[in-house]
């Protein structure tokens, strides 16, 4: 990981995030020392992880299943704000639909492809409980969205 993550400072600053394999992150001298480990023993593996906002850097570690954890509630809080209903629906041409997009209404449906044919488009959604189906659309119909994603997804 590299400061292109798009992940800011609480003033929007972009922050540097360095992820370590194998081995914590190298430690602050000035910081506070490591507690020793038992004579005898084999630390478990460590996760490094090192934060480098303006203001100076923040050296982390965990076991790999701290790290699982962690992705999982960054998974879980990704997916639950991108699914959060916008202010106000998004219409769009059903040209112009992508895959991911979610119609807005009573029931989740979302895009799971879309294919012009001149000016009908076909496009294939997949229900909240998994079905599909297809329909087709002029290609300029107005197709209301209560959620789409962003470009490149």
């Amino acid at each position: 990981m590299s400061s292109g993550t798009g992940i800011t400072d609480a003033d929007g600053h972009p922050v540097a995030v360095t992820i370590t394999a194998g081995g914590p992150a190298p430690r602050d001298p000035a910081g506070p020392a490591p507690a020793a480990p038992e004579a005898g023993s084999v630390p478990p593996p460590r996760i490094g992880i090192r934060l480098t906002p303006r203001t100076g850097e923040l050296l982390w570690s965990c076991t790999p299943e701290a790290a699982r954890e962690l992705a999982a509630e960054l998974l879980r809080a990704a997916e639950e704000t991108e699914n959060a209903p916008a202010g106000h629906p998004v219409t769009v041409e059903a040209g112009r639909l992508r895959r991911g997009d979610v119609r807005d209404g009573d029931r989740a449906m979302t895009v799971e492809s879309a294919r012009t044919d001149g000016s009908t488009v076909h496009v294939t959604w997949k229900s909240g409980a998994g079905r599909t189906w297809t329909q087709a659309y002029a290609a300029d119909a107005a197709i209301a969205l209560k959620r789409r994603l962003p470009e490149g997804r």
